[in-house]
């Protein structure tokens, strides 16, 4: 009986083995073909020349976004990608190259960051990027001298509600007034309200909140300064905000410098 046992015990312990090696084998084959690469995670080679014909003058661009349904809820949205250099669109499918300079994520799209390949937690994160941003307390056209590198965040989604208004956490772009008292009267038109801080704004307590300019340096190392106008489909007067109108649809001016530069220079 012993014997018999022992023979039943060493089958069953080689099927036991061969069962563990098995899955082994076929985990091993599951992580070669398909989870150690992900598509997002794989730097696309991009060696498309970027135009050197948009250096220093001023480019507005107008309702760049998507439109957000009536009701839509506090939530993250599609992030957007922008080459300032190129001055257009750059779709997700190339968010792991050097292609795109200024990304909008998080929530309604609404938060800016660079791109930058060494950064884990930047959208770029992998690729050759330099990129990173900064913002100044300052208006647009009295801001010229380039910052130093070191000043520049390079993590995603960095700057956005400013800390005047709702839900701020120190400097951002855009003022947010959810109860619509702190510019307006609360009315249920004046609520809900997102200020662009591209100029000052003057708030109801008598506070005047400083513009505020997004300096940026690019993916591939020139360097940028941003003047945010507004985020409402050809709404471009603050005074013409209203809650139901059309957004997010970015509008905004910029001037890119080269490489190497120290001063925002516009030549005509």
């Amino acid at each position: 009986m012993n014997m018999k046992n022992n023979f039943k015990k060493n089958v069953m312990l080689k099927a036991l083995l061969l069962s563990f090696f098995s899955l082994l084998f076929l985990a091993s084959c599951s992580n070669d073909d398909g989870d150690a690469v992900k598509d997002d995670e794989v730097e696309i080679i991009d060696d498309t020349p970027s135009s050197t014909t948009n250096y220093n003058k001023v480019i507005r661009v107008e309702n760049f976004g998507y439109t957000l349904a009536d009701g839509d809820n506090y939530s993250e949205k599609s992030t957007l990608y922008y080459s300032l250099l190129d001055n257009k669109e750059v779709t997700a499918d190339y968010k792991k190259t050097t292609r795109w300079d200024l990304a909008f994520s998080d929530l309604y799209s609404s938060f800016m960051s660079g791109n930058n390949g060494a950064n884990t937690a930047n959208l770029g994160t992998g690729t050759a990027a330099v990129g990173g941003i900064y913002i100044v307390e300052e208006a647009f056209d009295k801001v010229v001298d380039i910052p130093s590198d070191n000043l520049f965040k390079t993590g995603k989604g960095v700057y956005g509600t400013d800390m005047n208004g709702d839900f701020g956490n120190g400097p951002g772009w855009y003022l947010y007034d959810f109860d619509g008292i702190y510019v307006r009267d609360g009315a249920y038109d004046n609520k809900h309200i997102a200020y662009a801080l591209g100029d000052p704004l003057l708030l109801k307590s008598g506070k005047i909140v400083p513009a505020r300019t997004i300096i940026l340096k690019t993916a591939k190392g020139d360097y940028a300064k941003i003047k945010m106008i507004s985020v409402y489909k050809n709404i471009f007067k603050r005074e013409e905000f209203t809650r139901t109108a059309p957004k997010m649809f970015f509008t905004f001016e910029y001037v890119v410098v080269p490489k190497g530069s120290t001063k925002f220079e516009i030549k005509k």
